[in-house]
């Protein structure tokens, strides 16, 4: 018990230097999303611990998200970005810069839209959505949560769109295609017309 306030403020310390956003020697970067005081009642009365919501990404295509809690805010920060780096995704981007696609997600009470936007757009989202788009590399992109504002079903309805994302390659393989079949429908629609008035 002694141990663990010590242990904690060494991390706390190293987590004010870094500042808001830390980067770790491989290349990831954590954004801490919310921290809440959360209470226990006990015999003795309530204790008091914090529960943290982390996200983390490479800003290269892999994200992830971790909730952690502990007697000491630096713990549970520490326990959230272990668990985020631990269940990393990886969304194909188009570009490098923005998503393939329009995309839906769901999870809970949470329900957001994720838009891809032309270059130049920015992020266009608020909050939660906002540090998953920083720390994911995504540079164009609009994004709009229609269903509950809590952080935390926020965050997973944007990890279940991201997952639902596909490249035109992902898809093209899946479907036994070229990736030119997949986008050559204009091409081959005057000539179905040619034959028909032939």
């Amino acid at each position: 018990m002694a141990r663990e306030p010590r242990e904690g403020g060494g991390r706390g310390r190293d987590r004010e230097r870094g500042g808001g956003d830390r980067e770790a020697d491989d290349g990831i970067i954590d954004k801490l999303v919310t921290i809440n005081r959360v209470a226990k009642v006990v015999k003795g009365g309530r204790r008091f611990a914090f529960a943290a919501l982390v996200v983390v990404g490479d800003q290269k295509g892999r994200v992830g998200y971790g909730a952690g809690k502990a007697r000491e805010v630096p713990e549970a920060i520490r326990k959230a970005t272990e668990r985020a780096k631990r269940g990393m995704i990886r969304v194909p981007m188009k570009e490098g810069r923005t998503l393939h696609h329009d995309v839906v997600g769901e999870f809970g009470a949470g329900n957001v839209i994720l838009r891809s936007a032309a270059a130049g757009t920015g992020i266009i989202a608020g909050g939660p959505l906002r540090a998953v788009f920083e720390t994911l590399g995504i540079g164009d992109v609009v994004a709009k949560s229609l269903g509950s504002r809590n952080p935390h079903n926020m965050v997973k309805a944007a990890f279940a769109a991201l997952q639902k994302c596909a490249s035109p390659r992902s898809v093209a393989t899946r479907r036994g295609k070229k990736v030119s079949d997949l986008f050559g429908r204009p091409a081959t629609a005057p000539a179905t017309e040619a034959q028909a008035n032939a």
